[in-house]
């Protein structure tokens, strides 16, 4: 995901296996309990797409059991459906386009990975031709897709012309960052004399409508994360970028009935002087440091049974990145840390590391790959492939 033009804006400054680390549930210093299952992975969509055998070698070198992959409904690389199906709920209808997607996780089960799929994406067709960032018209087309991308890695659909079934995905994700313009727009509305937070508005609508679609599959033991919340917003609705925070975020979310399974976040940090676990002085952001936050929020809105997945995270280094980057060595070093705290609290589940390579395109994508453009390994290459599974 291209987030540079976010940080130079100064909008969020930032803005993917069962394999399950296991530890005990004996109380830390800090009063957090140690995680009982924490699922590691990658998000690196333009390996797992665009240089497929590469981006596969490395997973296998570094013992990757889990990958978060762009399951595109319209508007981008790979999209699904950018033309309309007769029948949105039936993954065989011929205007859907499955291809790309269906490979990459033919070669994840190969390698015994497991594939956390991100619905995201308004087609043309669903949104009286507005942008992929404009929510879908009717929110029955997205449901439809939901429950045709559920069916067809339901473990059981056998596509036409093969003889076997496709591999199943259990792990999906409602959208991308939707407190961020980039990825969802309208952020705010007027209504009378005030403005509403229609960013939630939509997003429930959103989070509903793939929930729904992905559990209307019989005999599916799916889970549906929403949320994926980048980690800053301005709440400056007449702002020439206006975002939300992740907290307002949450509390509008509750308020306009989104339901999920479990709630996701993008715990980024927001200066290089920061490590993980530099405790924020406000509530305006919520990055690892200040992820008990989040959680109490999560806690008192949804209940204590609602657990978290880390869905996007990760560090730039220097080199190449001179601005928002940190040595080579910090990197791996907040890499060990970061994983410590999510494993250290039993309500964290996943922590997905963004990303395998660095783009190299220094001023317009993001280096926190664990392998420089140029192929060499950075110092946090060791350190992820060493982390428990």
């Amino acid at each position: 995901m291209r987030r540079t033009i976010a940080l130079l804006l100064g909008l969020l400054c930032v803005g993917a296996g069962v394999g399950a680390a296991t530890s005990s549930t004996t109380p830390t210093a800090n009063g957090a309990q140690s995680s009982r299952a924490l699922s590691l992975g990658i998000y690196d969509d333009a390996e797992l797409f665009g240089h497929p055998s590469r981006g596969f070698a490395t997973l296998e070198q570094l013992g990757v059991p889990l990958v978060r992959a762009t399951l595109r409904w319209g508007g981008g690389d790979h999209a699904v459906a950018d033309e309309q199906p007769e029948d949105g709920t039936d993954p065989a209808d011929p205007a859907y386009d499955w291809g790309p997607f269906d490979e990459m996780l033919k070669r994840a089960d190969a390698g015994g990975i497991e594939v956390l799929a991100t619905i995201v994406g308004t087609p043309a067709w669903a949104n009286e031709g507005k942008r992929p960032f404009v929510a879908p018209t009717d929110m029955d087309d997205l449901r439809d897709f939901a429950t045709a991308a559920a069916t067809r890695y339901s473990g059981e659909f056998v596509p036409e012309g093969a003889e076997e079934p496709l591999p199943a995905v259990h792990r999906f994700l409602a959208w991308n960052e939707p407190n961020n313009p980039v990825f969802l727009r309208p952020q705010f509305k007027k209504v009378g004399k005030k403005y509403i937070v229609q960013s939630a508005v939509s997003y429930a609508r959103i989070c509903n409508a793939i929930s729904a679609g992905v559990h209307a599959v019989e005999d599916a033991d799916d889970t549906v994360a929403c949320g994926a919340t980048a980690p800053r917003g301005n709440n400056r609705a007449r702002g020439p970028r206006p975002s939300v925070t992740p907290l307002v975020f949450l509390k509008a979310l509750k308020k306009r009935g989104a339901q999920f399974d479990v709630y996701a976040h993008h715990p980024y940090y927001g200066a290089p002087s920061e490590t993980p676990a530099t405790r924020l002085s406000s509530r305006s952001a919520v990055t690892l440091g200040n992820i008990g936050d989040l959680l109490a929020t999560l806690k008192r809105l949804y209940g204590p049974s609602k657990h978290l997945w880390i869905t996007e995270y990760g560090y730039q280094t220097k080199p190449p990145d001179k601005s928002f980057g940190v040595t080579l060595r910090k990197q791996a070093k907040y890499l060990k840390q970061a994983y410590e705290i999510a494993r250290r609290n039993r309500r964290i589940d996943v922590l997905i590391w963004f990303l395998m390579r660095d783009d190299r395109r220094v001023s317009q994508g993001w280096q926190s790959g664990l392998i420089r453009a140029s192929g060499k390994k950075k110092p946090s290459f060791k350190t992820f492939s060493r982390l428990e599974r």
